[in-house]
């Protein structure tokens, strides 16, 4: 087994097709450790963005869908817990039940469709779409232009 950075934010994923199915939709990985042939865990750098996808079903249909886009955060900085995700993260977005976890995953597609990594893309965006979910309204677009204003803002900040 590969050991994992202590620094890194670490979370567990599982695939038992069909039952409970915990992955990751984008995200730079650092590393990962493989448990067994069901499980993994898998590490992200601090600062780094990912998100992080649990659905689980039984003989009746779906108990659980979640989507989370968490950022990873430094040791010592205040972090909100999550199940799977250790020690913890600064959650950006949190939503549950199928059909909005369909919307965010679309949302992820179309930001995939415009050559963006959704990685890349700033943390008040994906607030942005949790908030205008939880209002029942529409998340604005990203656009290429909104990327390049926030390459431009994140280079200043340097």
């Amino acid at each position: 087994m590969t050991a994992l950075p202590a620094d890194h934010t670490q979370v567990e994923l599982t695939w038992i097709e069909k039952q409970t199915e915990y992955w990751i939709r984008f995200g730079r990985q650092a590393g990962e450790r493989i448990i067994d042939r069901r499980r993994r865990i898998v590490s992200f750098a601090p600062d780094s963005v990912f998100a992080f996808v649990r659905w689980a079903s039984n003989e009746y249909g779906t108990v659980q869908s979640n989507i989370d886009i968490l950022r990873a955060v430094e040791p010592g900085k205040p972090f909100q817990t999550l199940p799977y995700v250790r020690p913890g993260a600064d959650i950006l977005l949190h939503i549950q039940g199928w059909s909005k976890v369909e919307r965010v995953l679309q949302t992820i597609d179309a930001i995939d469709g415009i050559d963006v990594d959704p990685a890349d893309v700033p943390p008040d965006y994906w607030r942005h779409v949790h908030n205008r979910m939880a209002a029942r309204l529409v998340p604005r677009h990203y656009t290429p232009a909104r990327h390049s204003a926030w390459l431009k803002r994140r280079e200043v900040g340097r």
